[in-house]
């Protein structure tokens, strides 16, 4: 029987009996017990081979998750095991996880009483966006004897798709909708001046600006007979349908990892909760990946399916190993992006020099529209920074990363100097603070 197998325990009855066995052959009076306990391991053997393939006995077991995983995030697994024996069985399920996750660490041990259920839950972190095929669900099953296990498989074969992180943005989508999102480090930003876009005329209540009153409606209202409240104020909102593109930059730069994500896959991850963001402050998002050639475009909209179509876009992007060519990106946002919009840029400098040779097609870009250009601090080189030197190599060493760190800052103040808003941020930090700077230029009406 394929299904089956033989025990530890069992093994271990077996040692210890051929032991005896050869010990009784110095011994012999110790070779007739020995037998009998043989020929009750055999029999106990039978027993429990007959117990669990017994008529109407079983196991069922699924494997529960979901239609798609999210790259760098915790995505829950459900393991769900019914006993259908009328005993109570000890279980052993090892899940046969795709091999990108590289661990060993998926075996688990239950024991589920008859007719009941076990769920085993783990998680898995995905760290690149691609197919991953699950293999089966091995439930190795023993009776309370505990001599031979039967193996069940469930589940075999199944391929799932690691898409951008949905999971952080359905996470910042919840609480962006009940205001709450300074509970991830979003910042209460106090709005300067007021927003142009009239909503409608209410009541004034008491806190309101005096500012805002409306004189010619509380005219209006003053001759009837609501006279005692007449004051009415202008209310105003947040201007709408406003266009945030999103560039990504997939030149060789984005190929570095942090944590297991490539800096490509942080600025994607970014990408889909900052167009959601945007989404539901009715504005309208679009995406333009670029490398040595023009990338994916989608045109700045906010209609049903939008996000769904960007999800799918994101999906499909992959690094390049050649330098970026910025020329191509500013014919295509010159061409293709008419109207003045937010262009969030997600690329990679590490040098002054680098950002030079791009410097003239950022500021033709700033021109014409509001840009902010994202690129990302080595939180390693940080780390060693901040460690104690112990030599004078130490010292050394301390002292080249420094000036690598002082480069970083050095390109924030030079595209500062030029008119052009630069965001220098840790990976792990990439959605916070992008969303944050959307969040201030909305506040500053700078849209």
């Amino acid at each position: 029987m394929k299904s089956l197998f033989l025990s530890t325990r069992f093994f271990l009855l077996l040692t210890a009996l051929i032991v005896g066995l050869v010990v009784a052959f110095f011994v012999p009076a110790l070779l007739a017990p020995l037998q009998v306990l043989l020929g009750l391991l055999v029999l106990l053997t039978l027993l429990d081979v007959a117990l669990l393939y017994a008529a109407g006995g079983g196991v069922f077991g699924r494997r529960v998750l979901g239609d798609k995983l999210a790259n760098g995030s915790d995505n829950d697994v459900a393991l769900y095991l019914e006993n259908l024996y009328r005993f109570p069985i000890g279980t052993q399920t090892i899940d046969e996880i795709p091999h990108q996750f590289q661990r060993r660490d998926v075996l688990f041990r239950a024991a589920i009483k008859p007719g009941e259920t076990s769920i085993i839950r783990y998680q898995l972190r995905p760290t690149k966006r691609g197919e991953y095929e699950f293999g089966a669900l091995n439930v190795y099953v023993a009776s309370p004897l505990g001599l031979v296990r039967r193996r069940f498989r469930f589940d075999e074969k199944r391929v799932v798709p690691v898409y951008p992180s949905f999971l952080q943005m359905r996470q910042y989508e919840l609480l962006a909708i009940h205001n709450r999102l300074t509970e991830v480090g979003v910042k209460r930003i106090r709005r300067v001046g007021q927003s142009l876009e009239f909503e409608q005329i209410r009541p004034y209540v008491a806190g309101d600006d005096p500012r805002t009153i409306n004189w010619k409606a509380t005219a209006r209202r003053a001759s009837t007979p609501q006279a005692a409240d007449a004051l009415v104020v202008n209310h105003y909102q947040d201007e709408r349908a406003q266009q945030v593109y999103c560039l990504i930059d997939k030149g060789r730069v984005m190929r570095m990892p942090f944590e297991g994500l490539s800096l490509l896959d942080y600025a994607i991850n970014a990408t889909l909760v900052v167009s959601n963001i945007a989404l539901i402050k009715h504005d309208k998002a679009g995406l333009i990946t670029f490398s040595h050639q023009p990338g994916a475009l989608l045109p700045a909209d906010r209609r049903s399916g939008h996000l769904r179509k960007l999800l799918e876009i994101l999906y499909r992007q992959k690094t390049k190993y050649l330098e970026t060519d910025y020329e191509r990106l500013y014919i295509t946002v010159k061409t293709q992006v008419r109207q003045r919009s937010l262009l969030i840029l997600f690329t990679n400098f590490e040098t002054l020099s680098g950002l030079h040779r791009q410097l003239p097609y950022l500021r033709r870009m700033a021109k014409d529209h509001l840009l902010l250009v994202v690129f990302f601090e080595n939180t390693e080189l940080r780390a060693f920074l901040d460690a104690p030197a112990t030599s004078t190599e130490d010292v050394y060493n301390q002292t080249v990363a420094e000036k690598f760190a002082q480069e970083k800052r050095q390109i924030v103040r030079e595209l500062n100097r030029y008119g052009i808003h630069a965001l220098l941020t840790a990976p792990q930090n990439l959605t916070v603070n992008t969303i944050n700077k959307y969040l201030e230029f909305k506040a500053r009406g700078l849209i």
